[in-house]
């Protein structure tokens, strides 16, 4: 969702005041009747003031696609980041001034006509009153709605026909090491916790099916509710994309978090989305020199794969897989 630049009420205002100001000094330069000429110059102000702001408003408005209409992954990822009522509200303050606008333009336009040409100055400037306090009432809603902008312009490009694989797991396990791996994607690695701060996409092309790889910010092990934006984000796509799960252990621990933990939202991902088949992967084998602390761990879980994601061992496995989902998918 692209929503164009929202102006503050004082530069909208300035806009179109001025582009009124251009309009009038050409009706100026027009031959008409001295008598008609006042009342024609002072009501192209005011129409064409009220133009230039409602066609602003309408394109912010037009922008923004019906909420209720988009895919539910779409109308949550709204709901999580910047709020999907107060989106509504701040649309609907803007649909309000439009309408009040068009009614002060025929208004004035109209009283402008009547009146005796010396009191077409008084009328304009009466009408540009009342058009700024129109603009000025909502502020609120222009400046929620920059908010929106500025938070939504990274939204992802969900391609809801490919197969789609979500990598979940803790912060710091190599979640995107492994998309850089599997996939065509660049993400931004570094080694330290919560390095993705949105949804990453890859993709890949595998016996002419599309895959769809989703780099996920790291999930912590704690309840939905105490989960901050960037984990709601994770379990967003989880919830409404996944066609599989791939989640990753750190072996090494070097993420900063134990294999208990590990393992307790391992459990929880598997209690929760039940129905999605999970790939589980133990990564950063190639820091560790004693297995035994993992094998506590892995040997509860069947058909794990051991990898090192940052010298690319255990791709082929994972890939076969993958294979595996799409086969899945298609039955």
């Amino acid at each position: 969702m692209i929503i164009p630049t929202v102006p503050t009420p004082d530069e909208l205002l300035d806009k179109g005041f001025r582009r009124a100001k251009k309009s009038a000094d050409l009706m100026r330069s027009q031959k008409i009747p001295k008598y008609l000429k006042g009342k024609k110059i002072e009501e192209t102000r005011v129409i064409t003031a009220c133009n230039v702001i409602k066609d602003k408003l309408k394109s912010i408005i037009s922008s923004v696609p019906i909420i209720n209409e988009l895919p539910e992954f779409y109308q949550d990822y709204i709901d999580i980041t910047v709020g999907v009522d107060d989106l509504k509200q701040s649309l609907g303050g803007l649909n309000w001034a439009y309408g009040i606008l068009t009614q002060l333009e025929k208004e004035y336009g109209a009283k402008i006509r009547k009146n005796p040409s010396e009191k077409s100055t008084s009328l304009q400037k009466q009408a540009y009153g009342r058009i700024s306090s129109v603009v000025n009432k909502i502020k609120k809603d222009l400046d929620f709605l920059d908010f929106a902008k500025q938070n939504l312009k990274n939204m992802p490009n969900i391609d809801f026909d490919a197969i789609t694989i979500v990598i979940a797991g803790f912060p710091n396990v190599g979640k995107s090491t492994l998309l850089k791996q599997i996939s065509k994607a660049n993400p931004q690695v570094a080694n330290y916790p919560f390095t993705t701060k949105g949804i990453q996409i890859g993709h890949v092309e595998r016996h002419w099916r599309q895959y769809q790889i989703i780099d996920t910010p790291g999930l912590l092990d704690r309840p939905i509710l105490k989960m901050n934006n960037i984990e709601l984000n994770a379990i967003l796509a989880l919830e409404h994309l996944a066609d599989s799960i791939i989640f990753i252990f750190d072996g090494s621990e070097t993420c900063g978090y134990t294999l208990k933990n590990q393992f307790n939202l391992y459990n929880q991902i598997k209690k929760i989305f039940n129905e999605i088949p999970i790939i589980t992967l133990f990564n950063k084998m190639d820091l560790i020199k004693d297995k035994n602390h993992i094998n506590k761990y892995s040997n509860k879980i069947k058909n794990k794969i051991f990898i090192s994601a940052i010298e690319g061992e255990g791709i082929i496995e994972i890939n076969k897989k993958l294979d595996q989902v799409e086969k899945i998918k298609r039955n």
